[in-house]
C-alpha cells in the first residue's frame, strides 16, 4: 500500500495538479476579450506590465492594499495560513530528505521547530478563517459546503502531518493519512476554489493591466493606488 501511494498515486496527483493548473491559466487568458475585459495587450504595453506587477505585489504584501488594511485580523489569519501552507511543505526536512533520496535534488530545509510552529500556525489560522465564515453574516451568506470542504482539504495534510511527526497514536496510520491528504489536496486544486493558487495571479495581472493603462494609471506618478 505504501509503495502504491508514494509511487503511482503520487505521480498521478502531481499530473492532475500541474496539468489542471496549466489548463486554468490557458483557458483564463484565451477567454479574455480586449473590449469586454478592457485589457490592452499591444498599446502602452509598458504601462500594462508595470500595472500588472504593482497589482500582484500589492496584494501579496501584508497590508499592502486598502482592502487588507480594513480587515487586519483577517489579513493576519490569511497570511499566517498561506505562508505556512507554502513554506512548511516546501522546506520541511523530512520532505527534503525524501526528495534528495528519490531524485537526487538538494532542497534547503528549515529547522523542525520552525516547521512545527508554521504547521500550528496554519491550523490555528484555518480555525480562525472558519469561525469568521460562520460568525460574520456577510461572509456566512456566501459560504457554501464546497468552501468549507476546500478549507478542510487544505488543512488536512497539516493536521495529519503534525500528528504523525509527534507520534500521536498509530504512527503508520497517520503517516499514510498524511500522504493521502496531501495527494487529495493536489488533485482537488484544479476542481475547486483552490485553483486560486494560479487564478489569483491571472486575475491580478488582468486587473493590473486594466488599471495601469485605462483607469488613470498612466497619469499617476506612482502607479494606481491600490
Amino acid at each position: 500500500m505504501y509503495q502504491f501511494i508514494t509511487g503511482p498515486l503520487l505521480w498521478f496527483s502531481f499530473a492532475v495538479f500541474f496539468i489542471g493548473c496549466i489548463a486554468h491559466v490557458v483557458v483564463y487568458f484565451r477567454g479574455l476579450d480586449t473590449s469586454l475585459d478592457r485589457v490592452t495587450y499591444k498599446v502602452n504595453t509598458g504601462y500594462g506590465v508595470k500595472g500588472a506587477i504593482r497589482s500582484v505585489f500589492s496584494w501579496l504584501t501584508p497590508f499592502g492594499t486598502r482592502s487588507w488594511r480594513t480587515k487586519p485580523i483577517y489579513t493576519i489569519l490569511f497570511y499566517l495560513f498561506h505562508v505556512g501552507a507554502l513554506a512548511a511543505p516546501m522546506f520541511l526536512s523530512a520532505h527534503s530528505i525524501i526528495i534528495n533520496e528519490r531524485w537526487g535534488i538538494s532542497v534547503p530545509a528549515m529547522p523542525d521547530t520552525l516547521a512545527d510552529a508554521l504547521t500550528v500556525g496554519v491550523i490555528i489560522a484555518a480555525l480562525g478563517i472558519f469561525i469568521r465564515r460562520m460568525a460574520l453574516p456577510e461572509v456566512r451568506i456566501i459560504t457554501t459546503r464546497k468552501d468549507i470542504g476546500a478549507l478542510l482539504i487544505s488543512v488536512a495534510p497539516f493536521v495529519t502531518g503534525f500528528i504523525a511527526y509527534h507520534q500521536i497514536g498509530d504512527g503508520t496510520f497517520w503517516t499514510m493519512a498524511h500522504i493521502l491528504a496531501g495527494e487529495l489536496l493536489l488533485v482537488a486544486v484544479p476542481f475547486t476554489k483552490l485553483s486560486h493558487i494560479v487564478l489569483f495571479f491571472c486575475s491580478r495581472i488582468q486587473i493590473g493591466m486594466d488599471f495601469g493603462i485605462k483607469r488613470g494609471g498612466m497619469k499617476a506618478t506612482s502607479g494606481f493606488p491600490w
